[in-house]
Formats: structure tokens, sequence, C-alpha cells
């Protein structure tokens, strides 16, 4: 078999590769093999055919086909392994020559990932940013747990601060009087001051009474998170239904007894402060890795192909979809509170998901340097430990299916690389530091963090 190579691209190899007549036999002799099953001549058993009188009592039609289709995968898979390629999607096959099972001659065109070229990743520093934790963040998550063990009770006078309210209201474009989508709301309680909807619109409701309604303009902010209503001024119509005068619970020990096993409220704070550590520890750990690596992708030179970049769009594509249902919203519904086509999200998004490809095969780069690897010990210590977290079977299961152990043990991997190039980063006596990623849920009783977090 003859194979010449060409590169039309960087991403891209074209493959012209030509049968000899040995492996033109052999095949034939391999589909002549399987048609046998089915071909029944007088004085023979079944599958004992010869198989000269099996091409003769064949359809031609298929035995072509048949052989072409075994001839082009078996010359391809030799192909890729001669040549060392790592396809990252199928070919593009065009038939250059055939004349039944003596010449075959045609030209495969594979996406293959470019080559990676990588700074000095182990001179690459990056600082750590402290975390500091005040007495503000303590009180704002005991101000929280005091609003959730408030006492409501209705009363018959008009609305203000800090009392809550409940809602209906329909939000429609200044403009074209169009309702907006994801703009309307029914029974919806809001505690006044809360500052959780646009500026301008609480205040508009301090001072109604239940049964009331009120109609206003409202500007989106300039920095808003959907981009089609950055700036939009909005009509909204709102109908107070119901008036809560929120009363608070006494900041004192019997408080903090209330929300768990605290004996005063020194320990019910000091529990607070342990527990917005540790998250603020884990999220400036996941930023720092993401800044670095960020930092080594940035400086390297990687050619990535569109195959990849269109199946990380998919992905994120899917994980959006199912945000959006949960959320109760339609596909198109959300993209028309975006302000955009199903092709404009799909522009908008290629950048990011380009990166992130970009940052994969630059991290399996490094990983392939550092001669990485993940022991079955390793590997199955982190498998039960997965498991460990569910209670449901079918769940359990979910975990052995061969796609999630493959995604299991490529997430394992860029643990243990993000970890070297850490320690290179921000070394310890010169050497990479190793960090261990959070693997278990804790077993300890519900803090009252996460009590305020709901």
């Amino acid at each position: 078999m003859q194979v010449h190579k060409t590169h039309p691209s960087d991403t891209r190899i074209k493959l012209l590769i030509e049968a000899d007549q040995e492996l033109l036999e052999d095949v034939k002799r391999e589909v002549l093999a399987r048609l046998r099953r089915d071909v029944k001549i007088p004085g023979f058993r079944a599958g004992k055919v010869p198989l000269e009188l099996v091409e003769k009592n064949v359809d031609q039609t298929t035995l072509q086909n048949q052989f072409i289709d075994a001839a082009l995968n078996k010359m391809y898979s030799n192909a890729l392994i001669e040549q060392d390629i790592r396809p990252v999607a199928q070919p593009t096959v065009n038939i250059k020559k055939f004349v039944p099972f003596t010449t075959l001659e045609f030209e495969a065109e594979i996406e293959i990932i470019g080559k990676v070229t990588l700074p000095d990743y182990k001179k690459i520093t990056l600082s750590q940013k402290p975390i500091v934790i005040t007495d503000k963040d303590v009180d704002e998550v005991v101000n929280n747990l005091k609003l959730r063990m408030a006492e409501k009770a209705a009363v018959d006078r008009v609305a203000k601060e800090k009392d809550e309210i409940w809602i209906d209201f329909v939000g429609r474009d200044a403009q074209t009087n169009e309702p907006l989508k994801g703009g309307d709301g029914k029974d919806y309680p809001l505690v006044l001051g809360s500052n959780t909807f646009i500026p301008g619109f609480e205040t508009h409701l301090i001072g109604a009474k239940k049964d009331e309604e009120r109609e206003f303009t409202l500007e989106f902010p300039k920095d808003y998170g959907v981009k089609a209503l950055q700036g939009k001024k909005v009509v909204f119509k709102v109908l107070v239904t119901k008036v809560n005068e929120v009363v608070l619970p006494v900041e004192d020990d019997i408080f903090a007894a209330k929300v768990g096993p605290f004996k005063s409220l020194v320990d019910l704070k000091s529990d607070i402060r342990k527990q917005v550590t540790s998250e603020r520890e884990t999220k400036n750990a996941r930023d720092y890795e993401s800044e670095l690596l960020s930092k080594i992708t940035d400086r390297s030179t990687v050619a990535v192909p569109d195959a990849l970049i269109d199946e990380e769009l998919n992905r994120l594509e899917k994980e959006e979809r199912q945000n959006v249902s949960y959320r109760g919203q339609t596909w198109d519904e959300h993209l028309a509170v975006e302000g955009v086509t199903e092709e404009e999200h799909r522009v908008n998004n290629r950048g990011g998901a380009e990166l992130r490809v970009k940052a994969g095969l630059v991290l399996a780069e490094i990983a392939e340097a550092e001669k990485v690897e993940i022991t079955p010990e390793e590997f199955e210590m982190r498998v039960q430990l997965l498991k460990g977290q569910y209670q449901d079977p079918a769940m359990r299961a979910e975990i052995d299916k061969p796609e999630n152990r493959r995604e299991l043990a490529s997430r394992l991997l860029s643990e243990k690389t993000i970890a070297i190039i850490v320690g290179y980063a921000s070394p310890t006596d010169g050497k990479p530091s190793a960090t261990k990623a959070k693997a278990v849920k804790s077993d300890k009783p519900e803090t009252a963090k996460k009590k305020a977090s709901r």
C-alpha cells in the first residue's frame, strides 16, 4: 500500500492511498466469506460453498459495494497507523480510481489537531490573591438567616421599606408596547429594599397598599446581564396583592440556638466565618487555576480544528438548553430575550468555545510533557468516592458507563496536571506543589451558611 501525504492547512491532512494487489485479494476473500453464509447451492452445506462459486452466484453490485467499503476501511486504518495520525472527525473520502478487485486509489481529507507549541510554562508565575473576610461578610449571612426566620403578618397599611409585598407584574417595551419576554410574574414575593429587581423598581412600590396598581417606566442598566435589555426602556404595570410586615428575630444566643447546634451568637458567627472562608478559598483556588491556564494558553500556539470547536459548541448549547428548560422557558423564548437568532447565538459563543478547546489542548500537551499518569488505584478510589455521594442505585450505575468513566479519567488527568503548573507558578522550596480537589461532600451537619444561602 502506498500513501502520499500533503498538508492543505495546519489542521487538515490529505492522504492519497493506493492499494497493493495482496491487500485487495485479502479483502475480497473476507467479503466473499461473509457473503457465502447466504448462498445456497445444491450439493453444498450452508456456509461451505467454495469462494469461487460464491463469487459467481452473488449479486455483483452488492459484492463490489461491500468490497469497496471493506477495502477503504482497512486501507484508511492502516494509513493512520503508518503515518501516526490522530483524526478528530470522520474523513472526507473521494475515490480516484477503481477497477473491480485489482485497483483501488482514493483520497481522504482528515481534520486533525494542529501542532501545539508551549511557552516555557515552568517560568510563568502568578501571585495568589489574598482572602479577606470582614465582619460585614458575616453580618450579611446573619441578616439573611434573620430574614428567613422572621415572622410575617399581613397589615392593612401602605408598604414601607423592609416590608414584604406580593405582586403581579407585566413589563412592556416602552417603544413598541410589546410584552417583554420573561418580564412578567404572578404571586411574586418581594422584600422592599432588597434590591432584587432593577434599580428603581422597588422604590416605585413604597407607599402602595393592597390591591393598588401602579404603572411606571424604567430603563434597564447598560451593563445588564441580558444584552437585548441593556439600556431598554420598559413600562411596568404592577398590582400589589398583599403587604406583610416583617418582624426580624432578635440577634442573640436564643436566635443562634434556633439556627443550629450553637450555644451562643459568638459560636454561630465563628461557624459562619469558617464557612465563608472555606468557600472563598475554594473559589480563589479555582479562579487562580483558571487565570494561570489562560496565561499559559495565551502564550501558546495552537491550531484548533473546526470539528472540536463545533463539538464544544454543541456541548455548551446542550447545557444551556437544559438550564433554560429548568427555568420554564422555551429555547425560542430564551433567544428572543437575548435578542439573537440561533445562528447569531452560535457565532457569539464560538470564540468562547474555541478558547476552551485551546486551553484543553494546551493542558493535554503539558500532561504529555510532564508524563502525567493516572494509576488504576487512583481512578478506582475516585470512582468509589463519587459513588459515595449518591444513594440512588441508578445514579451509581451511571458512573460505571464507559463514557462517564472516560470523562472521569480525563478530569483526574487535568487535576493532576493543573496541580503541577500551580506548583511551578507558586513554588514551595522550588518544587511543584500538589493540590487535591475536594471530591467528597461533607458528612457534617448542615451549616448556618448553607441554610442562609437557600
